[in-house]
């Protein structure tokens, strides 16, 4: 059984910094892209970054470029988001999962992707 288990999330002052952590259970994320995304109350899940494989390519949505850095570490199992500067709009609920394909390019559809884990809130005031 895999499980994605997110944490690091919680109530930050806008401008502030979260490092979201993603810990996977079941099954070795080496080989596999990862994603995460966000879901704000009202509005659909929407890309936020993904990383190859490899680790060599990153992808991030407008929204978040430059703000946001995705990393992963295979011998822990675990991939990361870096959020700084973070602004209200950013409030969300935040998932990571797990591309469906070996070896793939880091897609940014969630239907590339097939687990998922239950996202960690992450609320920023203004």
């Amino acid at each position: 059984q895999v499980q994605l288990v997110e944490s690091g999330g919680g109530l930050v002052q806008a401008g502030g910094s979260l490092r979201l952590s993603c810990a996977a259970s079941g099954r070795s994320l080496s080989g596999r892209a990862m994603g995460w995304f966000r879901q704000a109350p009202g509005k659909e899940r929407e890309f936020v970054a993904s990383i190859s494989w490899s680790g060599t390519w990153t992808y991030y949505a407008d929204s978040v470029k430059g703000r946001f850095t995705i990393s992963r570490d295979d011998a822990k199992n675990t991939v990361y988001l870096q959020m700084n500067s973070l602004k209200p709009e950013d409030t969300a609920v935040y998932y990571c999962a797990i591309d469906k394909t070996p070896s793939g390019s880091a897609p940014r559809l969630a239907g590339a992707y097939d687990y998922w884990g239950q996202g960690t809130q992450v609320t920023v005031s203004s």
